[in-house]
């Protein structure tokens, strides 16, 4: 029997499976070192977590030491080991010490997911010097920098590794409002594409990951207000953000994470130079008719560009 109210509505994509749940065998990465940047909060900590259920040994790092500390508490309490490090991934002395201290906790990672990144909105016309490298100089140079380490130490050491680079859908399609994240993310794209060909002959993976609209508690205000503006925020906020999606939902982190488990899994040794994206499709859709074009500059409420 169908229930009249939603007769002709689409279901859209099936909702995930249940928190707690996870994707693959149990004690899949038994015995393996995971290394999570910017891993103390969001899709960082979520993907986290999923190592973590199938039996990984974790290493968070990031800029934040208070962020770290819960995270450690929270991640450990799902039944593996836990080692914190502050890092700023900016600086190679102490990428190199993070690896230090994750070899010393847990031996060589043998899984690094590059998730630190920074990003603003800014309308590209008023984007400081300093703005564009403190985006760029995270984004890009520091995803760099780890994943370097990362390939030189496992390269010494002749064993092989897996790298997964999250990155975001812009780096295909642009990003106004974002030029300096858009444009540091095609880097990273460009790296994920780079790399598998150079390393893959020593047995080193390197992936992409980009996640969709994956609301979380950690999100910045700047991506909490333009949430605000699609969907006021309220009991029905991811409702309404749904209906704007093709998968008619948002995502779960939890879905980024599975996703992330599978693709350094041993089960993924045949992928490699590839970027996976976790949308629901919607970095892929188009209207039939071109929507009225609104300055980045309105979006953002700023009035006329004064130098």
């Amino acid at each position: 029997m169908t229930d009249d109210a939603n007769e002709g509505t689409p279901p859209g994509l099936a909702a995930p499976a249940p928190p707690g749940t996870s994707a693959l065998p149990e004690g899949t990465y038994d015995g393996a070192a995971v290394l999570v940047t910017g891993g103390g909060t969001g899709l960082g900590r979520a993907i986290a977590a999923e190592f973590a259920r199938l039996g990984a040994d974790l290493v968070i790092a990031s800029r934040k030491e208070e962020r770290l500390k819960a995270a450690r508490d929270e991640l450990g309490a799902l039944g593996g080991r836990v080692a914190a490090v502050a890092c700023d991934i900016r600086d190679p002395e102490r990428v190199a010490e993070v690896f230090d201290a994750a070899q010393d906790a847990f031996g060589l990672p043998g899984v690094l997911v590059n998730n630190a990144a920074a990003n603003f909105p800014v309308p590209a016309e008023d984007m400081s010097p300093n703005a564009w490298r403190a985006v760029v100089d995270t984004t890009l140079t520091g995803t760099f920098f780890m994943t370097r380490e990362f390939a030189r130490r496992h390269l010494a050491a002749g064993s092989p590794g897996s790298v997964i680079n999250i990155g975001a859908s812009y780096a295909w399609t642009g990003g106004p409002g974002f030029a300096h994240s858009a444009a540091a993310k095609a880097g990273v794209k460009s790296l994920v594409e780079s790399l598998a060909v150079e390393w893959g002959p020593y047995g080193i993976q390197v992936n992409g990951l980009v996640p969709g609209l994956m609301p979380h508690e950690d999100m910045t205000d700047d991506i909490r207000d333009n949430l605000d503006r699609a969907a006021p925020a309220q009991a029905s906020q991811a409702g309404q953000l749904g209906a704007r999606q093709p998968a008619l939902r948002v995502g779960a982190p939890r879905e980024l994470g599975w996703a992330a488990t599978f693709l350094a899994s041993p089960y993924a040794r045949f992928i490699t130079g590839h970027t996976l994206v976790v949308d629901g499709a919607n970095w892929q859709r188009r209207g039939l008719v071109s929507p009225e074009v609104v300055t980045v500059r309105e979006q953002m409420g700023r009035g006329p560009f004064e130098r």
